[in-house]
Protein backbone atom coordinates (compact mmCIF):
# COMPACT_ATOMS: atom_id res chain seq x y z
CA UNK A 1 0.00 0.00 0.00
CA UNK A 2 1.28 3.28 -0.49
CA UNK A 3 0.64 6.95 0.85
CA UNK A 4 0.78 10.16 -0.59
CA UNK A 5 1.68 12.91 2.42
CA UNK A 6 1.93 16.11 1.48
CA UNK A 7 1.37 20.08 2.97
CA UNK A 8 -1.10 21.95 1.04
CA UNK A 9 -0.53 25.39 0.74
CA UNK A 10 3.35 24.34 1.72
CA UNK A 11 5.13 28.05 1.18
CA UNK A 12 2.29 29.95 3.00
CA UNK A 13 2.24 27.33 5.77
CA UNK A 14 6.16 27.48 6.40
CA UNK A 15 6.11 31.62 6.87
CA UNK A 16 3.19 31.01 9.17
CA UNK A 17 5.10 28.27 11.24
CA UNK A 18 7.94 30.49 11.21
CA UNK A 19 5.82 33.26 12.25
CA UNK A 20 3.27 32.03 15.39
CA UNK A 21 2.09 35.76 15.42
CA UNK A 22 0.10 35.43 12.01
CA UNK A 23 -1.70 31.70 12.82
CA UNK A 24 -5.21 33.82 12.70
CA UNK A 25 -4.35 35.75 9.50
CA UNK A 26 -4.65 34.70 6.13
CA UNK A 27 -1.33 34.59 4.13
CA UNK A 28 -0.51 34.96 0.56
CA UNK A 29 2.81 34.16 -0.55
CA UNK A 30 3.86 35.47 -4.49
CA UNK A 31 5.40 37.65 -6.48
CA UNK A 32 5.39 41.92 -5.70
CA UNK A 33 1.97 43.28 -5.92
CA UNK A 34 3.73 46.71 -7.66
CA UNK A 35 5.33 44.19 -10.14
CA UNK A 36 2.07 42.25 -11.04
CA UNK A 37 3.30 39.55 -9.25
CA UNK A 38 1.14 36.59 -8.85
CA UNK A 39 -0.33 33.92 -6.05
CA UNK A 40 1.78 30.72 -5.30
CA UNK A 41 0.56 29.69 -2.32
CA UNK A 42 -2.02 30.52 0.27
CA UNK A 43 -3.48 29.09 3.95
CA UNK A 44 -6.90 26.85 4.01
CA UNK A 45 -8.55 30.59 5.30
CA UNK A 46 -7.03 33.06 2.15
CA UNK A 47 -8.72 30.45 -0.20
CA UNK A 48 -11.90 30.56 1.29
CA UNK A 49 -11.69 34.26 0.86
CA UNK A 50 -11.66 33.98 -2.70
CA UNK A 51 -8.27 33.54 -3.51
CA UNK A 52 -6.93 31.38 -6.11
CA UNK A 53 -3.53 30.24 -7.21
CA UNK A 54 -1.91 32.21 -10.03
CA UNK A 55 -4.09 34.83 -9.47
CA UNK A 56 -2.39 38.40 -9.56
CA UNK A 57 -1.67 39.10 -5.83
CA UNK A 58 -3.16 42.64 -6.39
CA UNK A 59 -6.25 41.27 -7.04
CA UNK A 60 -5.56 38.68 -3.81
CA UNK A 61 -5.68 41.31 -1.63
CA UNK A 62 -8.77 42.99 -2.78
CA UNK A 63 -11.00 39.32 -2.06
CA UNK A 64 -9.07 39.26 1.50
CA UNK A 65 -8.22 42.44 2.52
CA UNK A 66 -6.56 41.52 5.66
CA UNK A 67 -4.37 38.79 4.01
CA UNK A 68 -0.53 38.90 4.83
CA UNK A 69 1.42 39.12 1.89
CA UNK A 70 4.55 37.87 1.59
CA UNK A 71 7.59 37.39 -0.86
CA UNK A 72 9.07 34.22 -1.95
CA UNK A 73 12.15 32.56 0.63
CA UNK A 74 13.00 29.95 -1.18
CA UNK A 75 16.45 28.52 0.68
CA UNK A 76 13.92 28.34 3.75
CA UNK A 77 11.38 26.44 2.32
CA UNK A 78 14.31 23.80 0.96
CA UNK A 79 15.39 23.74 4.66
CA UNK A 80 11.99 23.28 5.92
CA UNK A 81 11.14 20.08 2.84
CA UNK A 82 14.84 18.72 4.31
CA UNK A 83 12.93 18.64 7.72
CA UNK A 84 9.97 16.92 6.40
CA UNK A 85 11.68 14.41 3.83
CA UNK A 86 13.37 13.18 7.22
CA UNK A 87 10.02 12.71 9.03
CA UNK A 88 9.20 10.57 6.17
CA UNK A 89 12.36 8.16 5.55
CA UNK A 90 11.67 7.73 9.52
CA UNK A 91 9.10 5.61 8.85
CA UNK A 92 10.21 3.61 5.48
CA UNK A 93 13.45 3.93 3.69
CA UNK A 94 11.00 3.85 0.13
CA UNK A 95 10.35 6.94 -0.68
CA UNK A 96 9.68 9.47 -3.55
CA UNK A 97 9.80 13.14 -2.94
CA UNK A 98 7.19 14.46 -4.98
CA UNK A 99 8.01 17.86 -4.86
CA UNK A 100 9.60 20.26 -1.80
CA UNK A 101 6.14 19.66 0.36
CA UNK A 102 4.89 16.13 -0.77
CA UNK A 103 6.38 12.29 -0.82
CA UNK A 104 5.52 9.14 -2.08
CA UNK A 105 5.60 6.48 0.60
CA UNK A 106 5.92 2.49 0.45
CA UNK A 107 4.88 1.07 3.09
CA UNK A 108 5.88 -2.71 2.12
CA UNK A 109 4.62 -5.24 4.12
CA UNK A 110 4.08 -3.19 7.38
CA UNK A 111 0.87 -5.21 9.42
CA UNK A 112 0.56 -1.31 10.98
CA UNK A 113 -2.73 0.19 10.39
CA UNK A 114 -2.63 2.71 7.61
CA UNK A 115 -4.93 5.51 9.66
CA UNK A 116 -2.05 4.77 12.69
CA UNK A 117 0.74 5.62 10.43
CA UNK A 118 -1.13 8.60 9.38
CA UNK A 119 -1.64 10.08 12.59
CA UNK A 120 1.65 9.42 13.69
CA UNK A 121 3.14 11.34 10.72
CA UNK A 122 0.76 14.14 11.19
CA UNK A 123 1.98 14.40 14.72
CA UNK A 124 5.45 14.28 14.04
CA UNK A 125 5.03 16.89 11.62
CA UNK A 126 3.16 19.28 13.53
CA UNK A 127 5.28 18.86 16.54
CA UNK A 128 8.87 18.62 14.80
CA UNK A 129 7.42 21.72 11.77
CA UNK A 130 4.60 23.49 12.69
CA UNK A 131 2.98 22.13 9.54
CA UNK A 132 -0.27 20.41 8.28
CA UNK A 133 -0.44 17.10 6.92
CA UNK A 134 -2.58 15.67 4.61
CA UNK A 135 -2.55 11.88 3.49
CA UNK A 136 -4.20 9.86 1.31
CA UNK A 137 -3.78 5.99 0.94
CA UNK A 138 -4.19 3.61 -2.61
CA UNK A 139 -2.73 0.67 -3.97
CA UNK A 140 -1.53 2.78 -6.74
CA UNK A 141 0.34 6.12 -7.35
CA UNK A 142 -1.87 8.59 -8.63
CA UNK A 143 -4.96 7.23 -6.51
CA UNK A 144 -2.86 7.91 -3.27
CA UNK A 145 -2.34 11.38 -4.22
CA UNK A 146 -6.42 11.73 -5.07
CA UNK A 147 -7.14 10.55 -2.00
CA UNK A 148 -5.22 12.77 -0.21
CA UNK A 149 -7.14 15.80 -1.93
CA UNK A 150 -10.36 14.31 -0.76
CA UNK A 151 -8.99 13.89 2.93
CA UNK A 152 -11.12 15.28 5.38
CA UNK A 153 -10.98 17.47 8.50
CA UNK A 154 -8.76 14.40 9.82
CA UNK A 155 -6.57 15.06 6.94
CA UNK A 156 -6.32 10.99 5.71
CA UNK A 157 -8.57 9.08 3.01
CA UNK A 158 -7.86 5.93 2.05
CA UNK A 159 -8.94 4.70 -1.14
CA UNK A 160 -8.49 0.31 -1.01
CA UNK A 161 -8.72 -2.04 -3.49
CA UNK A 162 -11.75 -3.40 -3.71
CA UNK A 163 -12.99 0.42 -3.74
CA UNK A 164 -10.69 1.26 -6.58
CA UNK A 165 -13.52 1.45 -9.61
CA UNK A 166 -16.13 3.23 -7.52
CA UNK A 167 -13.81 6.18 -6.16
CA UNK A 168 -11.94 6.47 -9.89
CA UNK A 169 -15.54 6.90 -11.60
CA UNK A 170 -16.66 9.45 -9.77
CA UNK A 171 -14.04 11.54 -10.01
CA UNK A 172 -14.37 14.43 -13.08
CA UNK A 173 -12.43 12.97 -15.90
CA UNK A 174 -10.42 16.29 -14.94
CA UNK A 175 -8.68 14.61 -12.37
CA UNK A 176 -6.90 12.29 -13.79
CA UNK A 177 -2.90 12.47 -14.57
CA UNK A 178 -2.50 13.89 -18.05
CA UNK A 179 -5.73 15.80 -19.09
CA UNK A 180 -5.16 18.85 -19.86
CA UNK A 181 -8.38 21.86 -21.16
CA UNK A 182 -7.82 20.97 -24.77
CA UNK A 183 -8.15 16.75 -23.90
CA UNK A 184 -11.24 17.60 -21.63
CA UNK A 185 -12.60 19.74 -23.97
CA UNK A 186 -12.47 17.13 -26.53
CA UNK A 187 -13.89 14.85 -24.38
CA UNK A 188 -16.60 17.08 -22.93
CA UNK A 189 -17.51 16.72 -26.82
CA UNK A 190 -18.42 13.28 -26.50
CA UNK A 191 -20.14 14.02 -23.66
CA UNK A 192 -17.74 12.33 -21.23
CA UNK A 193 -17.01 14.23 -17.92
CA UNK A 194 -16.46 11.07 -15.32
CA UNK A 195 -13.92 9.03 -15.62
CA UNK A 196 -16.65 5.97 -15.09
CA UNK A 197 -17.93 7.17 -18.63
CA UNK A 198 -14.40 7.24 -20.22
CA UNK A 199 -13.91 3.74 -18.50
CA UNK A 200 -16.39 2.59 -20.51
CA UNK A 201 -15.42 3.70 -23.98
CA UNK A 202 -13.47 1.18 -26.19
CA UNK A 203 -9.55 1.74 -25.93
CA UNK A 204 -10.50 1.61 -29.70
CA UNK A 205 -12.68 4.51 -29.15
CA UNK A 206 -10.46 6.21 -27.08
CA UNK A 207 -7.31 6.45 -29.31
CA UNK A 208 -9.19 7.39 -32.17
CA UNK A 209 -10.58 10.15 -30.58
CA UNK A 210 -7.47 11.73 -28.57
CA UNK A 211 -4.39 9.49 -30.47
CA UNK A 212 -1.93 7.51 -28.50
CA UNK A 213 -1.87 10.25 -25.64
CA UNK A 214 -5.71 9.10 -24.73
CA UNK A 215 -5.06 5.06 -24.31
CA UNK A 216 -2.40 6.49 -21.50
CA UNK A 217 -5.59 8.47 -19.60
CA UNK A 218 -8.03 5.26 -20.44
CA UNK A 219 -5.48 2.94 -18.20
CA UNK A 220 -5.24 5.49 -15.36
CA UNK A 221 -9.60 5.55 -15.68
CA UNK A 222 -9.06 1.47 -15.80
CA UNK A 223 -7.10 1.93 -12.42
CA UNK A 224 -3.84 0.96 -14.06
CA UNK A 225 -0.54 2.86 -13.22
CA UNK A 226 2.95 1.24 -14.31
CA UNK A 227 4.84 4.05 -12.53
CA UNK A 228 7.14 2.60 -9.97
CA UNK A 229 8.09 4.87 -7.34
CA UNK A 230 11.96 6.32 -7.71
CA UNK A 231 13.22 5.73 -4.24
CA UNK A 232 16.05 7.23 -2.90
CA UNK A 233 17.00 5.97 0.49
CA UNK A 234 18.92 8.82 2.08
CA UNK A 235 20.51 12.21 0.64
CA UNK A 236 24.01 10.98 -1.47
CA UNK A 237 25.85 14.18 0.35
CA UNK A 238 25.23 16.86 2.67
CA UNK A 239 26.80 20.94 2.06
CA UNK A 240 27.02 23.88 3.79
CA UNK A 241 28.43 26.99 2.68
CA UNK A 242 28.75 30.75 3.94
CA UNK A 243 30.30 33.96 2.44
CA UNK A 244 32.16 36.65 4.30
CA UNK A 245 31.22 40.23 3.52
CA UNK A 246 34.30 41.51 3.28
CA UNK A 247 37.12 38.98 2.27
CA UNK A 248 39.32 37.26 5.18
CA UNK A 249 42.58 36.47 6.10
CA UNK A 250 42.57 35.57 9.77
CA UNK A 251 42.71 31.16 10.12
CA UNK A 252 40.98 32.01 13.54
CA UNK A 253 37.56 33.65 12.07
CA UNK A 254 37.85 30.93 8.91
CA UNK A 255 37.88 28.26 11.53
CA UNK A 256 35.03 29.90 13.83
CA UNK A 257 32.92 30.03 10.56
CA UNK A 258 33.74 26.54 9.40
CA UNK A 259 32.73 25.59 13.10
CA UNK A 260 29.27 27.03 12.53
CA UNK A 261 29.07 24.69 9.42
CA UNK A 262 29.85 21.93 11.03
CA UNK A 263 26.93 22.57 13.58
CA UNK A 264 24.31 23.33 10.56
CA UNK A 265 25.97 19.72 8.81
CA UNK A 266 25.61 17.92 12.37
CA UNK A 267 22.02 18.99 12.43
CA UNK A 268 21.35 17.68 8.70
CA UNK A 269 22.73 14.66 9.25
CA UNK A 270 21.26 13.99 12.99
CA UNK A 271 17.61 14.47 11.25
CA UNK A 272 17.98 10.94 9.63
CA UNK A 273 20.85 8.99 11.55
CA UNK A 274 22.93 9.73 8.84
CA UNK A 275 26.73 9.84 8.78
CA UNK A 276 29.85 10.52 6.19
CA UNK A 277 32.98 9.09 5.47
CA UNK A 278 34.05 11.81 3.31
CA UNK A 279 34.88 15.29 3.93
CA UNK A 280 35.46 18.06 1.62
CA UNK A 281 36.16 21.87 2.32
CA UNK A 282 35.60 24.19 -0.42
CA UNK A 283 37.19 27.74 -0.35
CA UNK A 284 36.90 30.26 -3.27
CA UNK A 285 39.31 33.33 -3.06
CA UNK A 286 38.76 36.73 -3.22
CA UNK A 287 39.86 36.76 -7.08
CA UNK A 288 37.15 34.11 -8.05
CA UNK A 289 39.65 31.01 -7.85
CA UNK A 290 38.85 28.37 -5.78
CA UNK A 291 40.03 25.02 -3.76
CA UNK A 292 38.72 21.88 -2.13
CA UNK A 293 40.76 19.48 0.23
CA UNK A 294 39.35 16.24 0.66
CA UNK A 295 39.79 13.30 3.27
CA UNK A 296 38.02 9.47 3.12
CA UNK A 297 37.77 8.04 6.34
CA UNK A 298 37.44 4.69 7.67
CA UNK A 299 34.94 4.81 10.07
CA UNK A 300 32.26 7.27 9.49
CA UNK A 301 31.79 10.84 11.70
CA UNK A 302 28.50 12.69 12.22
CA UNK A 303 29.11 15.39 15.35
CA UNK A 304 30.26 18.59 14.97
CA UNK A 305 33.35 18.71 16.90
CA UNK A 306 34.68 15.64 14.17
CA UNK A 307 33.48 17.86 11.40
CA UNK A 308 34.99 21.02 12.57
CA UNK A 309 38.34 19.17 13.58
CA UNK A 310 38.42 17.91 10.39
CA UNK A 311 37.66 21.19 8.08
CA UNK A 312 40.44 23.42 10.36
CA UNK A 313 42.98 19.83 9.73
CA UNK A 314 41.76 20.65 5.83
CA UNK A 315 42.58 24.43 6.38
CA UNK A 316 45.97 23.88 6.75
CA UNK A 317 46.47 22.51 3.62
CA UNK A 318 45.49 25.50 1.53
CA UNK A 319 46.61 28.67 0.80
CA UNK A 320 46.10 30.76 3.57
CA UNK A 321 47.90 33.66 2.73
CA UNK A 322 44.56 34.89 0.03
CA UNK A 323 41.95 36.51 1.08
CA UNK A 324 38.80 34.17 1.23
CA UNK A 325 35.11 34.95 -0.02
CA UNK A 326 33.50 31.69 0.77
CA UNK A 327 33.98 28.81 2.84
CA UNK A 328 32.35 25.20 2.62
CA UNK A 329 32.24 21.84 3.72
CA UNK A 330 30.58 19.18 2.07
CA UNK A 331 30.17 15.80 3.25
CA UNK A 332 29.52 12.28 1.31
CA UNK A 333 29.54 8.45 0.96
CA UNK A 334 26.71 8.65 3.88
CA UNK A 335 25.52 5.66 5.47
CA UNK A 336 22.87 5.17 7.56
CA UNK A 337 24.41 4.58 11.21
CA UNK A 338 22.68 2.60 14.35
CA UNK A 339 22.03 4.41 17.90
CA UNK A 340 25.25 2.45 18.59
CA UNK A 341 27.70 2.97 16.41
CA UNK A 342 28.98 6.17 18.15
CA UNK A 343 29.86 4.50 21.00
CA UNK A 344 32.12 1.66 19.05
CA UNK A 345 34.05 4.72 18.38
CA UNK A 346 35.39 5.43 22.20
CA UNK A 347 36.89 2.09 21.92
Amino acid sequence: MLLYATVPGFYAEAERAAQPGLRDRPIVVGGDPRKRGLVQAATPDALAAGIALGMPMIEALGRCPNAKALRTHMREYREVAKRLQAVFRRQTERVEAAGLDAAYLDLGGSDEPLERVAVRLQKEVADELGLPLRVGAAPIKFVARLASEEADDAGFFWVRPEGLRSFLDALRVTRLPGVGPRTAERMASQGVATVGQLRRMSPAAVEASLGAHGLGIHAYAMGRDESRLRVAPHPRSVSQESTFETPELDRGVLEERLGELAVDLERSLALERLAAKRVVLKLRYDDGEGTTRSRTLKRPLSTTAEISELASELLGHTQLGRPVKRVGIAVSQIVRIRHDDRQLELF
